[in-house]
């Protein structure tokens, strides 16, 4: 299809000024007057002022967006049209100073600006009272045209301009005649609304309400405002939403952990951390809720039928535990592992871990019942090491300094009790004297889960804590391979002793026992063992001297003179005892009947 040129034919090149003028004013006049209305830039701008001003609400804004369009779409085909007058000559004068001379797209919107935009926006701001009266319907729940918002927002960011930079975006006019008002009108919106909802709703509900509110205008920013607005904006809600309404979400935070409200625990946390301080006061009634649990708990145990004499270790640490165990996955949970509610949870762990109604004012009530818990769990007779995980078990009992990791889940709950109590030391020397009964009298689950146990401990308090418990295994070992070198030595030398011994050389700087208050006549069935023994530990390790601890020796003696056998199970003196009245025995036998008596000791 064949085009008309509506316009002459182009000047030449060598075309004096007139007569290229003649050519591009004809365009411009075709751009501007023909292009579809056929109206003079003047007449056009008067016609449409006057015809906005009998226009309301969304019919000024539909008129408005229109011609905002129409106008934009022929300003820039004029800029086109005048680009080698913008490069070049407008250029030559900004830079030499004329700050007042704009290309002709920015002239354009500077034109707008004043000869239109200022002539409606002077009486009642018509077109940001329309806006934010479309805003208002979209908060009440209404449909609106959010595009024709956009458009009309977006033409007042175009509207700044930046006399030293015109590159650069300046939202004087954004700001002048939307984001100000806008954000007024959000604040009187928001107030009337909060105060008639909490007027006839909970609490709990007005937390939905909220959140709901919040990411609505999250969305508003995203689908018509600039985003700069976001932060005014967000702070302006975060203020008249939670802000001032802030006590009465403290006050109802109690009831919320009474009864274990978690969704609404999460809720009412995100929204108070939006405000400074806005968590301080809850931090402090979970401190003071947990420690009243801590401490409910513990009375309740001894209502129950225990006396602050005999609390069961395992009763009162499976109590400890269940209070700690929900309160820190509220922590988790509802309170994101926020540090500052971690450190309630441990300071009121703290508090009612070694001060409750079991210990009284003892200080070290606790550590010896939570000592003797973990003796249960590490003897042979514990149940649990066959019904449940020991290391599982032992884990609950301590716990270590450091925070949980995704990958270590278990390593997590260690030593959650251990590090409450606030004399360690006590603990320590409860822990070794049962330790040590276990390793003497070779009651201990197993090895594996006593090294753990002292892995756990180190790891929480550093070598030097466990130095003397690691010494103490280090000895039982030491003294295995000590009895079998003994007993090499006297199968070498013919020595064939009919009594079967063993020998443990504990040190006196690490282990907790004390040597017996009173002598001990050694029986002459064992002297020659004893005297040995003596001996032979003088040539291993000359100047050292032995105490021998009989107060802690155990014995088995063999029945050889009844048909049938029988094992006693005895303390050394026990059997010094025994011996002593079998010795009587036979020599009675002996001098009344003649009879032989053969004796094995």
């Amino acid at each position: 299809m064949a085009s008309t040129s509506t316009i002459g034919p182009m000047p030449s090149k060598t075309a004096d000024l007139e007569e290229t003028w003649a050519y591009l004013s004809e365009g411009v006049d075709l751009i501007m007057n023909r292009l579809e209305t056929g109206l003079s830039f003047p007449d056009y701008t008067n016609l449409y002022t006057t015809s906005c001003e009998s226009l309301e609400e969304i019919a000024l804004l539909r008129y408005y967006a229109a011609q905002w369009d129409r106008y934009t779409t022929g300003a820039n085909f004029l800029n086109r049209l005048f680009t080698y007058l913008n490069r070049y000559w407008v250029k030559r004068e900004r830079d030499e100073g004329k700050k007042t001379v704009y290309p002709v797209y920015t002239l354009a919107l500077s034109q707008w600006k004043e000869v239109f935009f200022k002539q409606v926006q002077k009486e009642d701001r018509k077109l940001t009272t329309a806006v934010l009266r479309l805003i208002t319907q979209q908060r009440n729940g209404e449909s609106i045209d959010q595009g024709l918002v956009k458009k009309v927002v977006d033409s007042f960011v175009s509207l700044g301009l930046d006399n030293a930079d015109l590159n650069k975006e300046c939202l004087d006019v954004y700001k002048e005649h939307f984001e100000v008002p806008f954000l007024q009108a959000t604040e009187e919106y928001y107030k009337k609304e909060s105060e008639s909802f909490l007027a006839a709703n909970s609490v709990s509900d007005y937390l939905k309400k909220v959140e709901d509110r919040l990411k609505e205008e999250e969305d508003r920013v995203e689908r018509y405002l600039h985003t700069k607005t976001r932060k005014e904006l967000i702070a302006k809600c975060d203020d008249v939403l939670i802000r001032q309404h802030s006590e009465l979400m403290w006050e109802s935070f109690q009831s919320l952990l009474d009864f274990d409200k978690d969704e609404d625990l999460q809720r009412m946390y995100a929204l108070l951390a939006r405000i400074p301080e806005g968590l301080e006061p809850l931090r402090k009634k979970f401190e003071l809720h947990v420690k009243t649990a801590g401490l409910s708990a513990i009375s309740k145990l001894l209502e129950a039928g225990e006396t602050t004499g005999d609390v069961d270790p395992k009763a009162y640490v499976d109590a400890l535990l269940e209070v700690h165990r929900k309160n820190s996955e509220t922590v988790v949970r509802s309170f994101k592992s926020e540090a500052g509610f971690a450190a309630s949870l441990d300071k009121a762990c703290r508090e009612f871990v070694n001060r409750n109604a079991a210990t009284g004012t003892s200080s070290t009530k606790s550590p010896e019942l939570i000592a003797k818990h973990a003796d249960m769990l590490l003897r042979k007779s514990n149940k649990m090491a066959e019904e449940e995980d020991l290391e599982g078990a032992l884990n609950r009992v301590v716990r270590i300094f450091f925070l949980p990791t995704p990958t270590s889940s278990e390593v997590c709950r260690k030593m959650i009790l251990f590090k409450y109590l606030e004399d360690k030391d006590v603990f320590q020397t409860f822990y070794s004297t049962k330790l040590s009964k276990r390793l003497i009298h070779g009651v201990s689950a197993s090895d594996e889960s006593e090294a753990s146990m002292i892995s756990k401990l180190k790891e929480a308090c550093g070598f030097e804590y466990t130095n003397k418990l690691q010494r103490m295994f280090t000895d039982m070992s030491l003294s295995k391979d000590l009895t079998d070198s003994f007993k090499e030595r006297m199968a070498q030398n013919h020595d064939d002793m009919d009594i079967t011994f063993s020998i443990m050389v504990l040190g006196t700087n690490f282990w907790p026992l004390n040597p017996p208050a009173h002598e001990f006549v050694i029986p002459i069935e064992i002297l020659s063992t004893y005297d040995r023994f003596q001996k032979y530990y003088q040539t291993k390790h000359s100047g050292r001297k032995l105490t021998w601890l009989w107060n802690y020796s155990k014995n088995e003696l063999r029945t050889n003179y009844l048909n049938q056998k029988y094992i006693l199970m005895t303390s050394s003196y026990q059997m010094a005892a025994i011996e002593t009245l079998l010795e009587k025995e036979y020599i009675e036998r002996v001098d009344g009947s003649k009879d032989t008596f053969a004796y094995v000791a």
